[in-house]
């Protein structure tokens, strides 16, 4: 027999989290592909700690249980997570999936996780003890690997403010619409006076987790434009190495080349 729990708060949700037995549950559009009768779950949904955009000095915070619907309608998502979601299924899916169940399932594929990702996002994470923030690419260990304890929930994704205007996203799938990614791609290069500020890019359905080599990305920062097209073959070279594409439903050669296909677009759309 299915239990369930309804917590009208996050103190209530975070006390009920303390038993391992019971599985977090928000939008359930993953969860319930897989739907085990037995299972007792804990509804995320009614909590208004997790459910809403608000931004502060530092981040805009994104509650896990927000929808994607409501991320599209909010004007403080930058365009780069609004094109995201609108590529996450039909709208009854985003009208109830969530971001924190996105991130949660440990997919590669995951379509905001990859946005998240490439503006160096962070999570809030909290059990009714302690509560901490890392790196959402720490966050990933494995493929379905999380670095959540079994009392934790993911609170917040916490994106940092800066300027993802000028951003180049693409999903690759095997048709335009209702697709899983076959390859994923978010670049990100602000540009001020000639100069890049900052470069950032993230391959999603490529590995057992959204690839980001940050190290790489940071060879065209702080360059100008003429400067980061003579390391461009350096640059590529970087990603050449350290894109390990694993098999699935598509080849692994042509994961990788799609991957560098798309990355050589970003810099030449970037007069690069």
């Amino acid at each position: 027999m299915v239990r369930h729990f309804t917590p009208r708060s996050l103190a209530q949700a975070l006390s009920l989290r303390k038993d391992p037995g019971l599985v977090p549950y928000s939008g359930g559009t993953d969860l319930m592909v897989s739907a085990d009768e037995n299972a007792s779950y804990l509804f995320l949904h009614r909590i208004p700690e997790m459910g809403g955009i608000v931004e502060d000095d530092e981040y805009i915070r994104f509650g896990a249980s927000c929808t994607f619907a409501r991320i599209l309608e909010s004007p403080l998502a930058p365009k780069i997570l609004k094109e995201a979601c609108l590529e996450i299924g039909a709208p009854g899916i985003r009208n109830m999936g969530s971001v924190g169940g996105n991130i949660g399932n440990g997919s590669p594929k995951a379509d905001s996780a990859l946005v998240f990702m490439v503006t160096d996002s962070k999570l809030r994470l909290a059990s009714a003890e302690r509560e901490r923030i890392i790196p959402l690419k720490d966050f990933y260990l494995g493929r379905k690997k999380l670095a959540l304890d079994p009392d934790e929930l993911i609170v917040e994704i916490l994106m940092p403010h800066g300027n993802f205007d000028n951003y180049y996203y693409k999903k690759v799938g095997p048709r335009t619409a209702l697709a899983i990614s076959r390859v994923s791609f978010a670049g990100i290069m602000d540009v001020k006076n000639g100069r890049i500020e900052t470069c950032a890019t993230a391959f999603g359905a490529v590995s057992d987790v959204i690839i980001r080599l940050d190290k790489a990305d940071e060879m065209l920062a702080g360059r100008t434009i003429a400067q980061a097209k003579a390391r461009k073959g350096e640059y590529l070279k970087a990603f050449d190495t350290g894109i390990v594409p694993i098999s699935g439903r598509v080849g692994v050669q042509y994961r990788k080349d799609v991957c560098m296909n798309l990355l050589g677009d970003f810099l030449e759309v970037n007069g690069i």
